[in-house]
Formats: structure tokens, C-alpha cells, sequence
């Protein structure tokens, strides 16, 4: 059999390799990785809506950001000795780096689509103002500079150079205000919906794959040495049964339950805390074409990371438009698409004294989310205005975000905290994986899904053909782009030429 924890089915009943829940970028790029890996696996993905990239991967769902470190500030947190850690911003910047080889490898495949429909260059700029910002963004960027990965970054408290920089941010503002700023001219805008659907079209032309959407997942147990899962049919009420080797829960913030589901005792203790999103967005193009950067500050206090708040162009169709915030929210579901239920059905023994434990220590984001839902439409832009001081109502309206579930785990001492960020959930047997958690999820997928290959089918990613394979795929992995600036260099070169970002 193809895999080791694959199932001795016979082929008269409905049976394949691997059931995928979820079609967006996360299934996508996992079933993309695996059936290039091994032609003859036969896979399903099984998906809720009547499309893929309907949640989390549709573009308007999420900032579009290639994550690459260049100018998201919660990724270098300031020390108290006045040093900057930049571990994660490296880690994030070579993963993402890893991401686009993937996509570099797919392009010009037969049934893959164009770089151009989902990937743009956008200059990533980090923005400040007040002695303190500055001071800590200064100080950021030699930090930064130190590393080949960010040797490119601008450092500039001119405001001549941030009028050329960022045109639409300069009229209005107090001359005698203190403002800083960085650009790095390397940063991407990314349509994640286009590209999981490029990605969803190579895989369904491919034998041995088949999308199977209104699809709900009702139940999952062991059966033999994989998984049996009910689905029915929300169409046509009609339900059935499929056997797999391998099950992935790439469910967005349904991964949750559906990993509660499974009953595996490494999901045990888990919970999940809800976090709605807004933007605020123009498609007036006489204020558009004045704004060609993805400019991010400080989060407020007792915001969470993913509420940094930033200017962006965003590029969906081959049209622009501009987004601010995200403005965050409160609601109890787990999908924009959800039932109110979500969170309180979610609630189980195991992880009952972590979420009262998170409960009692973030009374800080509690205060911060009662008061973002609050806001008016006047307090938003009021808060645009930090950034563009000259906005007015009529060119603005809220579009609702994507839903995000950060994860809520058991912790020694505290009894449970509040984690952001991603993280990867799967059986000591390796025959089932969910993926939790919310940004930078997207822009680092492929390596997210590396390392569950390499967890979960352990002795196929160490063969020498799968490893040859790999070495065709990724020229060099995150440890080599981390330490080798020479291969960095020569690398992503290689890679942006490929993909239409080398100009």
C-alpha cells in the first residue's frame, strides 16, 4: 500500500487513501504535496460550502499579507533588557520563503494557473509615531538589518521620503508630529482564494482525486488501522460512509470540533476562543492608486496580534482596492459561516479548567473586544485617520472578515493559556492531523504541511524517493534559508524570476 497507516479495502466499497475536511489552502496545499509525492494516492476532499476558498482562503476574508516578517511588529517583541528578538520574524520570513517555492515549482504544470492571478508585489512598510514607537522601531531595524533575510529593509524618520513612500498617509498630519517608518520593496499581496482554487483545479484533473462538496462531517472513528467517516449530505439529506487511511481536519475554526470528534487523546484539553473580524474598504480608485504598500503599527493594548492594525492594497480580480484594520469582534462561531452554538458545544471536561483559566487571565482582551464591538462607524474611521488623516465617510464601507479561533491549551502553571498563531494536532499513530489556530497560517502553509508529512508518514518522507522528489520541490528548506545567506540569496532570486516578482 502507498502508505503505511493506509487501509486493506476492498475497491467495491467506498474507500480511499486519504480524506481531506476542509478545501481551502490548507487541504489544497496538503493534497497537492502528497499526490506529487505519490501519483497512485487516491484522495477525497470533503468540504461544507458549494465551493472551495469560501471561508478563511477567500481574499476578502483575510488581509491578503504574504507573512514574511518585513513589517509586522508583534513578531519582534521588545525585551526588557532593549534588545529585539527576532527569531520569529527569521522563522516566518524562510517559511514563507519555502511557501513560494512551492508555488514556484507549480508554475507552468499543466492545469496550474498563473503566479499573476494571485501573487503581487507590495511594498511591506512598518509605521510608528511618538519618540517611544520610533525608538523601538529604530532599534528594530538594526536588529533586522543584522540578518540576510532583511538586508534590503529602509529605515527613515524624513518626511519627504514618507511622503514618496506612502502618499495617501502624509497629507493632514501635524508637521510637528514624530513619525518613522521602514519599507521593505520585497513584500507580496496574495490572493489566497485564487490560489487554493489554481491549486484545487491542478488536483481535479488529476486521476484518483475527487471534490465532493455540501458535504458535512458527522462522525469519525478508528476502524481497522484508519478512520471511518460519516458524511451527509446537506443537499439531498442523504448520508454515507467512507473509509480512509489518513484523515487531515484543515477545517478552519470547524478543525475543533471535528478533532473532538476523533476522541484521539492528543486533541484532549484544547479549546477554542472565537475572534470576529471588519475591515473598512475603499475601491475608489482616485484614492486607491495613491497607496501601493502594506503599511502596519503597533496593536492596541490588550489587542490581540491578529488586530495589528494596517493600510493595505489588496489586488483580487487584477482589481485593487485598499483595506484598514482588522476591526475585531465577538461572536460564539467558529466559521463566518458557523451556528452561534459553535462555542458552547465545544466545551467538554477536558478542556473546561483551561477556558475558565484563559478566562480569568485576558480580562484585558475581553475589555479590548467589548469595546471594539461597541465602535461606530465614525469611531472606526477615526481610527483610519491615525493612518490617513484625510478619509472621509462616503469612500468607506465594512466588509465582515473571516472568523478566526485562537487556540486555548492546557499549561502547567497557569491551567491554560491563550495561544496565537498555528498549531499542528495528530495521533501518535499518525493517522489523523487537524490544524489549529488562525495568522500567519496562509502564508506558511507548505511548511506546516511539511512537518506533518514528516510527522505523520515518517518512513515515506525519509525514502529516497519521496526525498528525491522534495529536493526537486524545494531547493532549500527553512534551517539552510535561516543560515546559508548565500543560498537565500541565490534561492529566492531564482524563485520570485519564476513566479514574476524578480522586477
Amino acid at each position: 500500500m502507498i502508505l503505511e497507516n493506509a487501509l486493506m479495502t476492498q475497491h467495491d466499497s467506498e474507500a480511499v487513501d486519504l480524506v481531506l475536511v476542509g478545501a481551502g489552502i490548507m487541504s489544497a496545499t496538503l493534497a497537492v504535496l502528497l499526490k506529487e509525492l505519490d501519483p497512485d494516492i487516491r484522495l477525497e476532499i470533503v468540504e461544507l460550502q458549494e465551493s472551495g476558498a469560501v471561508e478563511s482562503s477567500n481574499p476578502w476574508n483575510n488581509a491578503g499579507t504574504g507573512h514574511a516578517g518585513l513589517c509586522e511588529l508583534n513578531y519582534t517583541p521588545d525585551s526588557k533588557d532593549g534588545s529585539i528578538d527576532i527569531k520569529k520574524a527569521v522563522t516566518i520570513n524562510t517559511q514563507f520563503e519555502v511557501s513560494k517555492q512551492f508555488w514556484a515549482y507549480l508554475t507552468g504544470r499543466e492545469g496550474f494557473g498563473s503566479p499573476r492571478d494571485f501573487l503581487n508585489v507590495v511594498p511591506h512598510l512598518s509605521f510608528v509615531r511618538g519618540p517611544k514607537n520610533i525608538d523601538y522601531l529604530k532599534r528594530r531595524f538594526n536588529a533586522l538589518k543584522t540578518h540576510h533575510a532583511f538586508e534590503n529593509m529602509v529605515y527613515t524618520e524624513d518626511r519627504s521620503t514618507m511622503e514618496e513612500w506612502m502618499p495617501l498617509m502624509m497629507p493632514g498630519r501635524p508637521v510637528d508630529e514624530p513619525i518613522a517608518a521602514t519599507r521593505a520593496m520585497n513584500g507580496t499581496d496574495v490572493n489566497f482564494g485564487e490560489l487554493t482554487r489554481q491549486m484545487l483545479d491542478y488536483l481535479a484533473a488529476k486521476p484518483g482525486v475527487k471534490m465532493s462538496y455540501f458535504q458535512k462531517v458527522t462522525g469519525l472513528a478508528r476502524h481497522g488501522k484508519g478512520w471511518r467517516v460519516e458524511i451527509k449530505n446537506t443537499r439531498d439529506g442523504g448520508s454515507r460512509e467512507l473509509d480512509a487511511g489518513f484523515v487531515f481536519l484543515g477545517a478552519g475554526g470547524a478543525a475543533l470540533p471535528l478533532l473532538q470528534m476523533s476522541d484521539i487523546e492528543e486533541g484532549k484539553g484544547y479549546g477554542g476562543f472565537p475572534v470576529s473580524g471588519q475591515w473598512l474598504r475603499c475601491d475608489n480608485q482616485e484614492i486607491v492608486k495613491h497607496h501601493q504598500a502594506k503599511v502596519y503599527s503597533l496593536a492596541a493594548v490588550g489587542a490581540p496580534p491578529m488586530s495589528v492594525p494596517h493600510l493595505d492594497t489588496r489586488v483580487v480580480d487584477g482589481k485593487k482596492s485598499l483595506l484598514f484594520g482588522p476591526y475585531a469582534g465577538f461572536t460564539t462561531k467558529f466559521l463566518k459561516h458557523g451556528s452561534p452554538l459553535d462555542l458552547p458545544m465545544s466545551i467538554r471536561p477536558a478542556n473546561l479548567k483551561p477556558m475558565l483559566a484563559v478566562a480569568r487571565d485576558n480580562m484585558d482582551l475581553t475589555r479590548y473586544l467589548i469595546k471594539e464591538v461597541r465602535q461606530s462607524m465614525e469611531d472606526r474611521l477615526e481610527t483610519l485617520r491615525g493612518f490617513y488623516p484625510e478619509a472621509k465617510a462616503e469612500d468607506w464601507r465594512l466588509e465582515v472578515a473571516g472568523q478566526r479561533v485562537q487556540i486555548i491549551k492546557k499549561d502547567p502553571k497557569k491551567g491554560g493559556i491563550l495561544q496565537f498563531g498555528t498549531e499542528l494536532v495528530s495521533a501518535k499513530d499518525g493517522s489523523i492531523a487537524a490544524l489549529l489556530g488562525a495568522s500567519p497560517g496562509a502564508s506558511v502553509t507548505v511548511s506546516i504541511m511539511l512537518d506533518l508529512i514528516e510527522r505523520c508518514f515518517p518512513e515515506k518522507a525519509k525514502s529516497e524517493a519521496w526525498s528525491r522528489k522534495l529536493a526537486e520541490m524545494f531547493p532549500a528548506r527553512e534551517k539552510v534559508l535561516e543560515a546559508d545567506a548565500m543560498a537565500y540569496r541565490e534561492v529566492t532570486a531564482m524563485v520570485d524570476k519564476r513566479l514574476g516578482l524578480a522586477d
